[in-house]
């Protein structure tokens, strides 16, 4: 039997890992998938994630690929891994792909999502989920600033470190700010970001909601192209990678198992 490659929807809770990638002698999401494949298919597989999440950061539409010597449906494939994953990691789906599917070579944008809780009085049942800011933001300022950061710009600003990084400039498609409920939550859509990007970028858009700042102020720290000037780094528990977007939808790239 030939190994195929096998394609998967995941969702996840990050907070007790540290990270999506894999590290010696530490929790990660890759680390336990690996581990469930291999007591699925009795061997070894590299699982390789359309997105790399940080550590802390939470997956509602990570997709990732391995390859094995598997005929199991799709059903029997989704259950059989959920049997061996922990309760806070889950496949949704699954798809067998053609060869020259590349998860993240073929990827054409990314979405996040960062939840804050702007209300009152905090909550016990979102704390691990969402950043709690008290006071009330502005949405209408950070959306001013949302459409500033909309095309091409170099975001030095917003990381505080480039090793290894060759290209600061990202192309956004879509940023905006929206209030459901209690939650006010930025989102943004990108073919690629830069390491720390969305936490930079909402910690500078909290402060500019709060009135710390004006939009001008937000405009001229994006223009200034100097490392690590956008602050505070929001943290990584109210981030959430919600989608990742192909020219086609994932079942349209391959038959179901």
């Amino acid at each position: 039997m030939r190994a195929a490659q096998i394609v998967l929807l995941l969702e996840y809770d990050g907070t007790r890992y540290h990270g999506f990638q894999w590290q010696a002698g530490l929790p990660t999401i890759q680390a336990e998938l690996e581990q469930a494949v291999k007591k699925l298919c009795g061997q070894s597989s590299r699982v390789m994630a359309a997105s790399r999440t940080d550590a802390g950061v939470h997956a509602k539409g990570q997709v990732l690929s391995f390859w094995a010597k598997s005929t199991l449906s799709t059903m029997t494939l989704v259950k059989a891994l959920n049997y061996y994953l922990p309760g806070d990691i889950a496949v949704k789906e699954a798809y067998r792909v053609s060869n020259d599917f590349n998860v993240r070579r073929d990827v054409l944008s990314r979405e996040y999502c960062y939840y804050i809780l702007n209300s009152r009085t905090r909550s016990p049942f979102s704390k691990m989920f969402s950043l709690f800011i008290p006071k009330m933001l502005d949405i209408e300022a950070m959306n001013k600033a949302c459409q500033l950061m909309q095309g091409k710009h170099d975001f030095i600003s917003f990381v505080t470190s480039v090793d290894d990084i060759r290209n600061t400039v990202c192309h956004v498609y879509e940023a905006k700010v929206s209030q459901k409920g209690d939650f006010v939550i930025f989102h943004i859509e990108a073919h690629s970001f830069l390491p720390h990007q969305v936490r930079n970028t909402v910690g500078l858009l909290s402060r500019l909601g709060l009135g710390k700042i004006g939009v001008g102020d937000f405009y001229d720290i994006m223009e200034a192209k100097s490392l690590g000037l956008a602050s505070p780094t929001a943290p990584a528990r109210g981030l959430w990678l919600t989608k990742v977007n192909y020219s086609k939808p994932l079942g349209e790239w391959s038959e179901n198992l």
